[in-house]
């Protein structure tokens, strides 16, 4: 007959107890932050029992809050010991202008909103592509060296998004987003002569802010270069639309929340973003003259070229 050992109430009592409030307070408000993330990963992966005032998502809060609570609270002295290292490390960061508080609430926001709103690729790039049509005359037409480029490009930046302050990381990002708020708020879509097709420079896109689609890709690709952006192009059938690197999948993260929560809340509300992944595992967001926002949904999904401006 197996015996079980018993279990001392007492002196599992004595083990929960803390030496001040201090330390419940901090295992609690921990416990919230990991509390989070894996309620959002349970709840969308349980069945949704349907019952009312969702008080099953209720239940399985406060069950996951519990059970990491009472855990925390058993390794309360290390956990306790290794929260000041890490307080002491963020506030070093803080005030020599490194990785610190704000830094890591921002990872924090972007990390909980991409969970629970799951942005996903819509297609990939694969390596073998068909040549780009009128690869050579497209590439001289993005004029990024051309002052009135970079000029334009400069001047959507200080009108777009300047009081934008933290996410030093994604200042570049952020200015390019300007630039696609300035173009697509301003393009007007013209056709091409019937004789064939009419290739704009970027400079010349800049009079009018008028033209098909290629001569609106023109004019991203090159604004954005030429204030430290990374533009391609993609061909489909019968259309050409630009699209920027945004870099990882955690880079995606943080451009996820930013765009949803900061820089176009409107535009994108209840919205998907769009983007590729190419071979080497880096993410390309669409900037389409169709989208009202970066990401905004692709025209065609069919991919038949890509044409990359280093």
């Amino acid at each position: 007959m197996i015996k079980f050992p018993k279990i001392d109430f007492p002196q599992l009592k004595s083990k929960l107890q803390v030496k001040s409030p201090w330390d419940r307070i901090i295992i609690m408000l921990l416990s919230v932050l990991i509390t989070v993330p894996i309620f959002i990963i349970m709840h969308q992966n349980f069945i949704d029992l349907k019952w009312p005032f969702n008080l099953d998502r209720v239940l399985l809060f406060i069950v996951v809050f519990t059970a990491i609570f009472f855990l925390l609270m058993l390794l309360r002295t290390i956990i306790i010991i290794c929260i000041a290292l890490y307080l002491l490390v963020l506030f070093y960061g803080t005030v020599i202008g490194n990785y610190g508080f704000t830094e890591i609430s921002e990872d924090y926001n972007s990390m909980i909103y991409t969970m629970s709103d799951n942005p996903f690729p819509q297609d990939i790039i694969v390596a073998k592509l068909l040549p780009f049509p009128n690869k050579s005359k497209i590439i001289n037409a993005i004029e990024y060296q051309n002052p009135k480029v970079r000029n334009f490009a400069v001047m959507a930046t200080t009108k777009h998004f300047k009081g934008i302050k933290g996410y030093a990381d994604y200042r570049t990002t952020i200015q390019c987003f300007a630039v696609f708020k300035e173009i697509n708020s301003r393009w007007n879509y013209v056709n091409d002569p019937k004789e064939g097709d009419y290739i704009a420079t970027a400079s010349e896109s800049l009079e009018y802010f008028s033209g098909d689609c290629d001569d609106h890709s023109i004019l991203m690709a090159a604004a954005i270069r030429s204030i430290g952006g990374t533009p391609r192009l993609i061909h489909t059938k019968g259309h050409i639309y630009p699209e920027i690197l945004i870099g990882s999948l955690i880079d995606l993260e943080k451009v996820n929340y930013l765009i949803k929560n900061v820089l176009f809340v409107k535009e994108s509300y209840k919205q998907k973003l769009h983007y590729h992944i190419d071979e080497r595992g880096q993410v390309w967001l669409n900037l389409d003259y169709t989208a009202k926002y970066p990401g905004g949904p692709f025209m065609y999904e069919e991919i038949l070229g890509a044409l990359t401006l280093n």
